[in-house]
This record gives structure tokens, sequence and C-alpha cells, in this order.
């Protein structure tokens, strides 16, 4: 549905200083957790924070330029960013193309920058459903061939991450289009029975990939071989209870010198845990838990509005956000097995800094263009504008 031309852009405030604590949060976190590293790759104690400053402003840039796009023409654009989505994802596993780190072939290498193939996809994902949910919602309601028919297409995309090898990544996207549907109408049965199917082809999955398998066994028990297969969790483990309730103070942290792997990437919640202590974790917590909360917010009042896609956009990127913070979160707690996924807003890393800023640029769209449509309202506005 169009909406009429905007004279004014409108930001959720609310939002914007979620957003902005968690940025601020994470980038001294950042810096803390890679200084000595960046000494020992570049000589230079400023290297990273530099760069995941030039992420955050590269994010910033290209979300403000997203954010003058209606989201009409989103809608329009879905199919078609999802196929360039699979596009990118073959490109990666062309040798020679794709850049290895870690035995993983996940990132592509535009002007020095390393961008992460599957966070981009994931917003494509998040376009694409929505859009196809609000095309066919009848379908998505009464007919389980309209939900297998746009999950075929996120089975090819899973199989290409998976390819990469990027687990993590494909559980995600799929946890983006049922949560999607099923928000859209799908019925309760039809997602018992293929979550049934998920779950034991995800456990095939891992039966017979040996890494997987060590990941699982290590997970129940990481102390059985905490210098090899249990060696990632053991250490954050150790950052947890090292942190207590306030922490050893920012920047005193001693896991982070080499002994805890990635501890400015998937393991940043750990260096929290470590300097800022119980009470870190809380707040960290607790502002992931306000971030999906104002989504879920902005989605419920474009439904009102009458906006089906963008609510089902918003939805979207809600699941996606509170999702991955979880799984991250929960890796690093160890009440999950280890996946390859960062911190949204938080972490280090181009792609994942980029397509989080990007992703949060369409939330304010959506948020701008239903304000302008309930302006005619104003009792309907205030309810939720000012909540």
């Amino acid at each position: 549905m169009k909406t009429p031309h905007k004279s004014q852009f409108h930001f959720d405030t609310t939002l914007v200083l979620i957003c902005l604590a968690l940025l601020t949060i994470g980038y001294i976190m950042v810096v803390s957790s890679s200084l000595h590293l960046g000494l020992e790759m570049s000589g230079s104690v400023f290297s990273y924070p530099l760069k995941q400053l030039a992420h955050i402003c590269i994010g910033v840039c290209v979300g403000a330029w997203l954010a003058t796009i209606p989201m009409h023409k989103w809608e329009t654009a879905g199919p078609w960013l999802f196929i360039a989505g699979l596009f990118l994802l073959v490109i990666v596993l062309i040798p020679g193309l794709g850049v290895k780190v870690n035995g993983s072939v996940r990132w592509l290498s535009l002007g020095g920058l390393r961008i992460q193939v599957s966070e981009i996809v994931k917003i494509f994902a998040v376009v694409y459903i929505a859009g196809y949910v609000t095309r066919h919602q009848e379908s998505v309601r009464v007919s389980a061939y309209g939900i297998v028919k746009p999950l075929a297409l996120f089975a090819l995309a899973c199989v290409l991450l998976l390819l990469e090898p990027d687990f993590g990544s494909s559980v995600v996207i799929i946890v983006i289009a049922m949560g999607v549907m099923f928000l859209g109408g799908a019925r309760l049965s039809q997602f018992v029975i293929l979550l049934s199917f998920l779950a034991t082809l995800a456990a095939l999955l891992v039966y017979f990939a040996p890494y997987r398998m060590q990941r699982i066994t290590s997970f129940r028990d990481p102390w059985a071989d905490p210098l090899n297969s249990g060696f990632q969790l053991v250490q954050a483990l150790i950052s947890f209870g090292r942190g207590e309730w306030l922490g050893v103070g920012l920047g005193n942290g001693i896991q982070k010198l080499f002994y805890l792997p990635e501890a400015h990437t998937d393991f940043l919640f750990s260096v929290i845990a470590e300097e800022l202590g119980l009470l870190g974790v809380v707040v960290v917590i607790g502002l992931f838990a306000m971030l999906v909360w104002r989504i879920f917010k902005i989605a419920e009042a474009a439904e009102k509005a009458g906006q089906v896609f963008s609510a089902l956009m918003a939805y979207g990127l809600g699941i996606w956000f509170g999702f991955q913070a979880f799984v991250n979160m929960g890796v690093n707690m160890g009440i999950l097995p280890t996946k390859g996924l960062t911190l949204p807003f938080m972490s280090y890393g181009g792609g994942s800094m980029i397509s989080m800023c990007c992703a949060i640029a369409l939330l304010f769209r959506i948020y701008s263009e239903v304000y302008e449509i309930s302006a005619n309202t104003p009792k309907e506005r205030s309810r939720w504008v000012n909540a």
C-alpha cells in the first residue's frame, strides 16, 4: 500500500536511545577487548577501535540513505533482493572470490572492507518474507503449500550457507521466515509438523558433521576437555565467574588476553561479564529486551494503521535481533552450543555492524510513515508514539 509523500522524517526517540546505548557500550568493550590484539596483529593499539568506528560511520551513512526509500518500494523489490542475496551466497563460494577465515568462507572483500554475506542475506530475507506474506495472506493462513512455497527458497539459501559452512545463520533466517509467517496468520498445527521436520533435519546435520557433534558434546561437559574442544566455553565461564557482581573493572579483564578466543567478536559478552560483572550483564540483557519490545510496538502500530508489509517487516527485524542476541548470549553463558553469531550492535565486525545499522534505519522509516498516517488521529498516535 502506497503512502503519501512525506515532508518530514520522524524518529522514534526511545529506539534512538536504546540503539545509542548498545552502540556505546559495545564500542567501549570492543576497545577494551582488542587493544592488545591490535598491537599483536598490526603494531597499533588503535587498529581495531578505529576500524570499528569506521564500520559504525559507514553503517550510519548507508542506513541514512536507505531510510529515504519508501516502504512500498522495498515491498516491490523484495523478491529481487532475495535473488541477489542467493547470488552473493554463490559468489562467496567461488575459489579466489570468497575470503576464508578460521576454516569458513563467509566473507567478500570490498575495498579493504570484509563483508559477511550472510548478514546482507538476513536483511533481504526479512524484506522478502514480509512481502510474500503480505501478498499471500489467505494462502499462508489456510494452506500448507502457502507456507512450504517460500521455505523452498529459504532452504536453497540454507544449503548455500551450510556449504560455507554457516549453520548459525541458516538457523536465524529459518527462524525469521517461520516467525513472520506465524505472526502473519499461519496455523499452529502446520507449524508443529514443520518444526518437527526441521528439528529432525537439524539433528541429522549435527550427527553427520563431526565438528558440529563435537560442539554439542563439548557444550554438555566443556571441562571434560578444557584445553581442546571445551576451551572456548571454559574460558567464557571463567570470565563470568571472575566478574562476580560488579566486575573487575573496565580494561582490567584477563581472559581477553589471548585466553578467550574471539573476545572482541563472538565472545564480547563474556568480556562484559568479567569487566562489568552481573550489573553489566543485566544492563545489556535489559537493553536488548527493550529493543525487541520497542520494535514490536512499532510493528503493532503499523498493523493497526493498515501497513501490513511494514508491520511484518518490523516483526521480522525484531525476531532477528532478539533471536541472534539470545543465541550469542546463550553461547557465552554455556546454555547453548557454540555458534558463530555476533552480538547485534556490539560485536566487532564490518558486515554485522553495517547490516544492523541498515536494519534499524528501515525501522525508523516504518515509524516515520506510520507516524504520518496516524497524524490525522492524534488519540491513536499518542497511544503508541509516546509509550
